[in-house]
């Protein structure tokens, strides 16, 4: 009875909050999410680009390693590519678009412009040398040290990669997951490019496998702090399998999730920890096939649910005042777009077999998930205490002074002579003035765990947005724009 009336109070702060803006615009919101991912493409871009403020840039990149690899992303506001985020983000991308491309109506062109923008590179960077993946260009020292538009940039483009001498075998299962999941997407509309994303995710998996070790031993501090695999690698060979098992329905990859052995069980999802998304993805066969062999998988997503769940006995998540799950203070909008990816898409599976589960006394129905997604949602869509939407461009009160080179700093229509290293400090970076160019699309870190926000460009914990961020959020837009 105490759970019950906890979870009726937490409701009833919702709808309130809720009434701030009850009605979000789903579907512009999922198109301009997936607009973002044009403002962070390296390389040259395409005539039908339409973040016109940018243009072509790091087209030599992969020269001292005497191989090419241009394209790709820019992880967030810097001018590196980390190919460890830029896998997880392309996963992330290609999932929502199996999960929820019908629910896309035109915007799937764009999500599968943006997974093959990706998958491009991931290519390259798999292939260009026998017994290597590549998995960075830029050095991230260096770079953050420079306030300076990507289309100049003269810091040096260090190339990083993995070898069996230096393992990393959590880049390469992440870059095997993503060859896989996007081998889906693009199974029936170029069968040709599908079978060459997942034979290269089978070779690249094998070479996950065989060598195993962790990137970041590896790499040092090329990726640490940055993007350092704090949760080490066996997440990521779980997750691989399970993309792999998804996409091929070979026996050999069921045999080796199973020999993966017992899971952590976190509260977290993100690009760093796999664990509560390979047991989403492998919940499927339990719920929706009925196959037994996958209910341990089943069990461990919905104990990931109820920790995640406010009213639950064992749910170990904090929620501000305004309703946002609140994980880690920086950049803490990563984790929720994450964890409310596997809401919607949990609850999808659920509604699909009429199936509940509890928490403890606690029944869980599919709306239980769904209310709770749904409420993430509108919180970063400006459904919140300041009316603040987290995404840049949307509604008419959003972050003006994000943490981003490109954006914060004058065109090469606009300014077309170079700005260097130091150039962009003053009197850009350090002004009070709006950026001049819009990321539209782009998700900060969002507000502290008092639901505020400063917009300040030098805080980069709430103001920088990131690939990631947006690549999780893309499915739950797509999924309530789909229901509307």
């Amino acid at each position: 009875m105490g759970n019950s009336l906890v979870f009726l109070l937490f409701l009833i702060t919702l709808l309130f909050v809720g009434n701030v803006q009850c009605n979000p615009n789903y579907r512009e919101a999922l198109a301009k999410s997936l607009l973002f991912f044009q403002g962070q493409r390296s390389g040259r871009l395409p005539s039908d680009q339409q973040i016109k403020w940018r243009s072509n840039s790091g087209l030599f990149d992969g020269r001292l390693a005497n191989v090419d690899l241009s394209g790709g992303y820019y992880d967030a506001g810097d001018n590196v590519k980390f190919n460890f985020p830029m896998a997880y983000t392309t996963s992330m991308l290609s999932w929502a678009t199996i999960e929820y491309g019908k629910r896309m109506g035109p915007q799937i062109k764009e999500a599968r412009a943006a997974i093959r923008w990706a998958t491009d590179y991931l290519l390259k960077c798999a292939t260009s040398t026998p017994g290597r993946l590549y998995v960075g260009v830029g050095d991230p020292n260096v770079d953050h040290k420079c306030w300076e538009r990507p289309e100049d940039m003269d810091t040096v483009r260090t190339v990083y990669w993995v070898s069996p001498n230096n393992p990393g075998s959590d880049v390469a299962a992440e870059t095997a997951a993503a060859l896989a999941a996007a081998s889906i997407v693009f199974r029936r509309l170029d069968p040709t490019y599908s079978n060459k994303l997942l034979r290269t995710a089978q070779q690249v998996y094998h070479f996950a496998l065989q060598y195993q070790g962790s990137y970041s031993h590896s790499l040092g501090s090329a990726v640490c702090p940055f993007y350092c695999s704090y949760s080490g690698f066996k997440d990521e060979l779980l997750w691989g399998a399970a993309w792999l098992f998804r996409a091929t329905n070979a026996v050999s990859y069921y045999n080796l999730v199973k020999s993966l052995g017992a899971d952590d069980q976190p509260d977290i999802f993100s690009w760093d920890n796999k664990y509560a998304g390979a047991h989403v993805l492998l919940s499927r066969r339990a719920l929706l096939n009925g196959d037994k062999n996958f209910d341990q998988y089943k069990q461990e997503a919905e104990n990931f649910m109820c920790k995640i769940l406010p009213n639950s006995p064992s749910s170990s998540t904090q929620y501000t005042q305004g309703g946002l799950m609140y994980k880690l203070p920086e950049s803490n909008l990563q984790y929720v777009t994450s964890i409310t990816f596997l809401l919607t898409t949990y609850s999808k599976y659920m509604s699909a077999k009429k199936h509940t589960f509890n928490c403890g006394n606690v029944l869980v129905t599919p709306n239980t998930l769904r209310s709770i997604a749904k409420r993430q949602v509108d919180y970063i869509l400006g459904a919140n205490p300041i009316r603040m939407s987290y995404m840049v461009g949307y509604g008419p009160y959003f972050p003006k002074r994000i943490h981003h080179r490109g954006s914060s700093l004058p065109s090469i229509a606009a300014h077309p002579q170079s700005i260097g290293c130091d150039g962009g400090f003053n009197p850009f970076f350090h002004s009070m003035n709006p950026n001049p160019n819009i990321l539209v699309g782009a998700i900060v870190g969002g507000p502290n765990q008092n639901d505020g926000f400063p917009d300040d460009r030098s805080d980069y914990s709430h103001s920088e947005p990131a690939t990631y961020i947006n690549a999780a959020f893309v499915g739950p837009l797509a999924y309530f724009a789909g229901i509307r």
